[in-house]
C-alpha cells in the first residue's frame, strides 16, 4: 500500500518498486515499508505534487 496521500498510479508503482528492491537487497530491517515511503514523499516534494503550504524565494528588496 502506498503511502497516505499518494493518488497517482505512478507514486504506487514506484513505492512498490522501491519496497520489493529494499527488501531484496536485505536493507532497513523491520522499517523497510517507512524507508519506501519517505522515497516516494521526498519524489513527490521535489515534483510539486503535494498540496502543502508552497514555498516561494523571497527577493531581498533594497531600500533606496
Amino acid at each position: 500500500m502506498p503511502p497516505k496521500g499518494v493518488k497517482s498510479r505512478k507514486r504506487g508503482r514506484q513505492y512498490e518498486k522501491v519496497l520489493k528492491s529494499i527488501k531484496s537487497e536485505g536493507r532497513y530491517k523491520g522499517r523497510q515499508k517507512e524507508v519506501a515511503a519517505r522515497i516516494v514523499n521526498k519524489t513527490r516534494r521535489e515534483k510539486g505534487e503535494t498540496r502543502g503550504r508552497r514555498r516561494t524565494r523571497s527577493r531581498s528588496r533594497k531600500t533606496a
